[in-house]
């Protein structure tokens, strides 16, 4: 069954109420008619980074509830979930099977071991892609007291999968049939950059390999009825071969296009990205991460990438920056900034209203993260105890707290415009941008006789949407 043409909420499974119970309960007394579907961050036990360290996909963490709790979020919306597909616990029953029984092991072959690739010399590792301040590679001391390299790019508990090995697409496979029976209709396949490891290369995004993982996963998941949403940060050439390959990419685009557009006071080249992008993407304008930049390099000029930095970066957490293998410690530049949607544009409540605007008459299902949801400030109490930069945007969230904060006047606004995008039949149709001049932007959707556009003036930030009704003909609103 086809997903939903709705808007979906991103969160995690105890950030909005503890658990998944209480999830559900927000869900279900607040959010009912503006929502078509929820992506549940990882909900797996995990031994670190947040939960992308999955000891396994076919378990519940007992702290967020168990399956059934999951059953009822999918029966009534659209349910997306994390695949993470580059990597597995170090406290999985596979890794530690192999660390008993080491080459002995059944599962041996599911990790990817550096010393099968021989020498890697310094200029092979000047190429790799590193997600952290060392080597991606852990010593490992089997039960039999011989010791052998196994490679982590993420953290040391996070090892990395092996994809010259059926073993691994074996794992997926059972991984996806599970969560597919449980009601998943959405795979967002996590970090599948890293999937491919080719010494001589950045091991990262290395084609046509990468492509071949993608289409069988592709594949496999049509037999169980569940689309793919490839997770990745780079060159937006990447979302449309993505897109080309009849899975939905991201619009991770739009976050810095929409940021640069709403404080530099042009649309220029947001309207250039919105010429070519994909139809079928999902877009988002916050997530758990932060907004990245190499998404728009080349859509916008290294001086107007610049001119974004400087602007958001004051507002920001420590930015995470780029990293070479061979000198962990140099720094390249800035991949991610780290804050909240709305911290980002000064907490300028007709601003945060306009971009959102803009990301629902986008074309593609829009996504909305939990925090930008509520118009989220930073949580710089957080980034203190946990010392991840990240972390100032994804505050943990009482019922009771989350359901104060939606009685906020801009988060009612922003549910009005919610229930808009989900409800009107213009979305149905054709996407149109129309013709305006560089602070303004004019959006459009028609299906038959349905119509709706969107006006934005970038001076004033005033949005206006102009709408058919069955009942009164032609009407407008004030966002």
């Amino acid at each position: 069954m086809a997903l939903r043409n709705a808007i979906q909420l991103i969160t995690y499974p105890d950030r909005l109420g503890r658990n998944l119970g209480e999830l559900y309960q927000f869900l279900d007394r607040h959010l009912g008619d503006a929502l078509g579907g929820v992506h549940i961050l990882p909900l797996y036990p995990s031994n670190a980074d947040g939960g992308f360290s999955p000891l396994t996909h076919m378990e519940v963490d007992p702290r967020y509830g168990d399956w059934a709790d999951v059953e009822r979020i999918s029966a009534r919306f659209d349910l997306c979930v994390d695949l993470v597909i580059s990597h597995i616990a170090d406290e999985s029953p596979e890794f530690l099977d192999f660390v008993a029984h080491g080459q002995d092991s059944p599962y041996a072959d599911l990790f990817v071991q550096v010393d099968q690739f021989g020498e890697i010399t310094h200029d092979d590792l000047a190429k790799i892609h590193i997600r952290r301040e060392k080597e991606p590679f852990r010593e490992v001391r089997l039960a039999n007291g011989e010791t052998c390299r196994v490679w982590c790019t993420f953290t040391e508990r996070q090892i990395d999968l092996n994809y010259d090995s059926p073993k691994t697409y074996q794992l997926m496979e059972q991984y996806m049939a599970f969560l597919a029976a449980r009601g998943v209709k959405l795979f967002r396949l996590d970090a599948f950059g890293y999937t491919t490891k080719r010494i001589g290369t950045t091991c990262f995004l290395v084609e046509p390999n990468v492509y071949r993982i993608l289409e069988w996963f592709r594949e496999t998941g049509a037999k169980y009825e569940a689309e793919m949403l490839p997770e990745v940060h780079d060159h937006i050439s990447y979302q449309y071969a993505i897109s080309r390959r009849q899975m939905r990419p991201y619009g991770f685009a739009l976050p810095p296009l929409v940021l640069h557009a709403l404080l530099s006071g042009s649309s220029r080249y947001l309207k250039n990205w919105l010429r070519m992008c994909p139809r079928n993407q999902i877009t988002v304008l916050d997530t758990h991460d932060g907004v990245c930049i190499p998404d728009v390099e080349g859509m916008l000029p290294e001086a107007q990438i610049q001119y974004l930095i400087d602007e958001v970066s004051t507002r920001s957490a420590d930015p995470i920056m780029r990293r070479s293998a061979v000198n962990v410690h140099s720094v390249g530049a800035i991949y991610q900034l780290t804050c909240t949607f709305y911290e980002a544009l000064m907490r300028n409540d007709e601003a945060y209203i306009a971009a959102r605007a803009i990301q629902f008459f986008v074309p593609g299902i829009p996504q909305v993260y939990y925090v930008g949801l509520l118009a989220g400030c930073n949580d710089f109490d957080l980034l203190e105890q946990t010392g991840e930069a990240r972390d100032v945007n994804r505050h943990y969230y009482s019922l009771e707290e989350a359901e104060q904060a939606l009685q906020q006047p801009l988060v009612q606004r922003l549910l009005a415009l919610m229930r808009f995008r989900c409800q009107h039949p213009a979305f149905e149709g054709r996407f149109e941008q129309n013709y305006s001049a560089d602070d303004q932007l004019l959006l459009a959707w028609r299906h038959g006789e349905h119509y709706c556009r969107l006006h934005l003036d970038l001076s004033s930030l005033q949005a206006t949407i102009e709408y058919t009704d069955a009942q009164q003909g032609i009407c407008r609103m004030t966002c």
